[in-house]
């Protein structure tokens, strides 16, 4: 059975590898993320695996507390559809200002998107 948690290898660490899965394909966007992915080049021995980067900018989240807890969303999303997206790495990417809103209504509608744009890349 697959851990519930999401280990280190199936995230993106090097800015290496935020570079070049910005630079690949845009899968999906949506009212606040954008979704890229490109081939992983893992080296061989290493099984390849679907992996995340997030890329949440200061500039359209100015509070920490909303930073964080989108990424936390995103991760949680992710996690849930891992083991069904293909073996690329992915980057999602907040491309606009968040709407001054409470903390779960905002957190409620970035699952909502989350969950659509990987069900769909899942497809």
């Amino acid at each position: 059975m697959p851990r519930s948690t999401l280990p280190p290898e199936a995230r993106l660490h090097r800015p290496s590898e935020f570079a070049a899965a910005l630079k690949g394909r845009r899968l999906a966007r949506g009212a606040f993320f954008v979704v890229s992915a490109a081939p992983n080049d893992l080296p061989p021995g290493q099984e390849a695996c679907a992996r995340l980067g997030l890329v949440i900018a200061k500039r359209f989240a100015a509070h920490a507390t909303t930073r964080n807890a989108l990424k936390r969303v995103i991760r949680e999303a992710f996690r849930h559809r891992r083991l069904a997206l293909p073996a690329k790495d992915y980057v999602v990417r907040l491309h606009c200002k968040v709407a001054p809103a409470t903390l779960t209504a905002l957190k409620r509608a970035a699952r909502a998107e989350a969950d659509a744009h990987f069900e769909r890349i899942a497809r």
